[in-house]
């Protein structure tokens, strides 16, 4: 089974900068893609970033490139969200999944439960 946890939401003011942080049980984090999506209120899930198993490829919605930078540390079952420029639409609960290869996709088979980002103007 696997279990993922994020951590790192909070509230920031516009403009300024948060990391999230994904930590994953099991001993198979590292042969795996991992992304990150987010869902505002009345909205569905979208895409943010992934990466692939070993961190040489990588992935951003239009939206968040040049903001948000996804990097992992296989040795510590981590994947991260490093947000910057923060914007209040960026408001949302995020959440990582695990991909179901090593290739970057759009295919997830296990999230997490999500944390809230909240973006002030």
């Amino acid at each position: 089974q696997v279990r993922l946890v994020e951590s790192g939401g909070g509230l920031v003011q516009a403009g300024g900068s948060l990391r999230l942080s994904c930590a994953a049980s099991g001993r198979t984090f590292s042969s795996y893609a991992m992304g990150w999506f987010r869902q505002a209120p009345g909205k569905e899930r979208e895409f943010v970033a992934a990466i692939s198993w070993g961190g040489g490829t990588t992935s951003y919605a239009d939206s968040v490139k040049g903001r948000f930078t996804i990097s992992r540390d296989n040795a510590k079952n981590t994947v991260y969200l490093q947000m910057n420029s923060l914007k209040p639409e960026d408001t949302a609960v995020y959440y990582c999944g695990r991909g179901r290869s090593g290739a970057v996709s759009r295919e997830y088979d296990y999230w997490g439960q999500g944390t809230q980002v909240t973006v002030s103007s």
